[in-house]
């Protein structure tokens, strides 16, 4: 193997760590977070919710399955740089097209190994998330390092939406390939499947039902649920007028997930706020926290998010509670919400709002992700709960 060099990876606060680097050879700032997740690391990579941040993954090894493309939920890599203890150079994995190593190199993001994650992981629990830098090219000390990462911008107050919406509307393709990538592993046993070279996929279901999705950074398997349970769906971008919207007719109109500071999108907020008690609206993560602004409520930062696979969240409602997929590091002050809205999901490590509805309009939303792949499957009943919603609207 070749002789890898050694890279920084520091913090706003002046800590510094030290290890070996992997990918590109550049420097990159962003917000330091990590995730818990097990599995993920290029769902992780690729999601459009992690831009403008530096992740690390508190799992000791990480790229032992290599890297699949069908497995990205899009089509570039939005995370700043990666951080990880060990890296597996020669995965093993049949579906693997490149190694995680070949993958952040082609995508030109840094990542470094060899260093004590669990040091960083309580450093950020302990003081709350920072502005970070990593260096993997040789090209600045530690100083440098630290300097560049004061210098960098902060998550607050960052629009980073207006980065990974989509250029043009489109229609996700419901008889395509990436619409039914649901493998046999996910199917139950009595399931109907289809065949496709070599491959075992659920048959899409008839379409049900219209709906115009935002895209704030949406994620694939986001859309291949949203067809899974009988959605035709238009995807627009972030800053579609309503008038658009409704003048499309739809039967819902659903709020995707995201990056950055939900704050920081007044001219989203006064948009969906038209929607409201005209169409059905769902809303998942940074569409979550969007409907909490568009309802006149107010967000704020967490210390350090949550992020990974293992969230317990209770539904308010029927008293189950759920284990989840996260990824934010803003929430919803459910101080600041009007009366006509319900909070319905809490998540039982620090109280904060994970579900919402409003009282007198079909809306509703969730922080968590029910789509999350890989991940737990609890809360896959939303999309259900959608349609259901659509259908009592009718």
């Amino acid at each position: 193997m070749a002789t890898r060099k050694k890279a920084i990876l520091a913090l706003e606060d002046g800590t510094i760590f030290e290890g070996t680097a992997f990918g590109a050879e550049t420097v990159s700032t962003g917000e330091a977070c990590f995730n818990t997740s097990m599995t993920g690391y290029q769902e992780i990579l690729t999601d459009p919710s992690y831009r403008g941040q530096i992740v690390t993954m508190t799992y000791p090894m990480i790229g032992n399955y290599g890297v699949a493309d069908v497995d990205s939920e899009s089509n570039e890599v939005h995370a700043r740089g990666f951080v990880i203890e060990e890296l597996c150079e020669v995965p093993s994995n049949w579906r693997s097209d490149l190694s995680l190593d070949e993958y952040l190199r082609k995508s030109g993001i840094p990542g470094i190994e060899g260093i004590d994650t669990r040091a960083l992981t309580k450093r950020l629990r302990e003081c709350g998330a920072m502005r970070s830098a990593i260096c993997t090219d040789e090209s600045l000390d530690g100083e440098g390092a630290v300097a560049a990462a004061k210098a960098s911008d902060p998550m607050e107050g960052s629009d980073f939406v207006k980065e990974v919406t989509t250029a043009e509307g489109y229609a996700w393709d419901p008889e395509s390939k990436l619409s039914r990538e649901w493998t046999v592993v996910n199917a139950s046993v009595d399931e109907p499947l289809e065949s496709e070279a070599g491959e075992m996929y659920r048959p899409l279901p008839d379409v049900k039902y219209r709906i115009v999705a935002y895209d704030f950074g949406v994620k694939k398997n986001i859309l291949r649920s949203l067809r899974q349970q009988g959605f035709e769906v238009e995807v627009v971008n972030s800053r579609t007028p309503a008038s658009e919207v409704l003048a499309r007719d739809p039967d819902g109109v659903f709020l995707s997930n995201g990056p950055g500071d939900p704050a920081a999108l007044d001219y989203i907020h006064s948009e969906i706020k038209e929607i409201i008690g005209k169409k059905p609206l769902f809303g998942i993560c940074l569409g979550h926290q969007v409907l909490g602004h568009a309802f006149g409520g107010k967000t704020f930062k967490l210390k350090f998010g949550h992020r990974g696979a293992n969230h317990p969240v209770k539904d308010l409602r029927t008293g189950k509670i759920a284990i989840t997929s996260q990824n934010h590091g803003f929430a919803v002050d459910s101080e600041s919400l009007p009366p006509e809205i319900e909070v319905t999901h809490i998540n039982l490590n620090d109280d904060t709002v994970e579900g919402m509805r409003h009282k007198d309009h079909p809306v509703f939303s969730v922080q968590y992700h029910p789509e999350a792949a890989p991940g737990p499957s609890d809360a896959a009943y939303f999309f259900e709960e959608f349609a259901n919603l659509i259908d009592s609207t009718r």
